[in-house]
C-alpha cells in the first residue's frame, strides 16, 4: 500500500487514510494503467503470483489474466479494509483464480516456496522492519522465483541498501519503475518443502475473509 501523507515506517495505516488512498487509486486508475507494468514481469500461465501489499487490488485483474485459469494469484495485505476491498473486486470482476490473504504481522500467511513471482509495489517505504519483511518474501518464494519491488516514497539507493543488507535477495535487473530480484543461493540451500505445499495452498484458496 502507498500513502505518502503518513510517510515512512508505517505498515498499517488508519482506516480513514486507507479509504482516502483507495479513492486516490480509483482516480489514478481512470486516467492511467498502473497494472501495465505487470506485462514486464514475465508472468506465465499456470504460475503462482503474489501481490504483496495489494491494497484495494489495482493490479489483480491483469495478474489474473496473465496466470490464467491454471494459475493462482494471492493478494496479501496487512489491512482488513484492503482484504474486504479485494474480496468485493474478486466477486465483481469474477476473478476466480485470486485469493485474498490477510497477513498477520510479519507473516504472509502463505506456505514455504509458494510463489513463482512476487511483486510488492507502492509499499516498500512503509515497511517498519525491511530485513524481516524481505526474508519473509524469500520464504514464500520458490528457489527459481523472482521478486519485483519498487522503492515507493524513498530513494532507490535506500531501497537497494535494504534489499542487499537483508541477505535474502540479489538484484539482477534495475529498471526505472522497479528492481528485479532473485533469492540468494545461501537463502535457498535448504531443500524445498513440497514445491508449492499443495495441501496448505488448497486450504488457503477456500478461505473467505469477508
Amino acid at each position: 500500500m502507498n500513502c505518502g501523507v503518513f510517510g515512512k515506517r508505517m505498515e498499517r495505516i488508519p482506516g480513514v487514510a486507507f479509504r482516502m488512498m483507495s479513492l486516490l487509486f480509483v482516480i489514478r486508475d481512470r486516467f492511467t494503467s498502473p497494472w501495465s507494468v505487470l506485462d514486464q514481469f514475465g508472468i506465465e500461465r499456470g504460475q503462482t503470483a503474489v501481490d504483496y501489499g495489494c491494497g484495494p487490488g489495482s493490479y489483480l485483474r491483469r495478474a489474473s489474466e496473465l496466470v490464467g485459469s491454471e494459475g493462482r494469484v494471492f493478494a496479501v495485505d496487512i489491512h482488513e479494509l484492503a482484504i474486504k476491498a479485494v474480496m468485493k473486486r474478486i466477486d465483481r470482476e469474477q476473478l476466480h483464480n485470486v485469493t485474498a490473504v490477510l497477513a498477520a504481522g510479519t507473516s504472509a500467511g502463505l506456505p514455504d516456496c509458494t510463489a513463482d513471482v512476487i511483486y510488492a509495489l507502492d509499499m516498500f517505504h512503509m515497511v517498519r522492519e525491511p530485513a524481516v519483511f524481505l526474508r519473509e518474501l524469500n520464504r514464500i518464494c520458490k528457489a527459481t522465483g523472482v521478486l519485483y519491488i519498487n522503492s515507493g516514497h524513498q530513494s532507490t539507493k535506500e531501497a537497494i541498501s535494504k534489499i542487499l543488507s537483508s541477505g535474502a535477495w540479489e538484484i539482477v535487473e534495475r529498471k526505472k519503475r522497479y528492481l528485479k530480484c532473485a533469492p540468494t543461493r545461501a537463502s535457498k540451500e535448504r531443500p524445498e518443502r513440497q514445491s508449492v505445499d499443495e495441501q496448505s495452498t488448497e486450504r488457503l484458496t477456500g478461505t473467505s475473509f469477508r
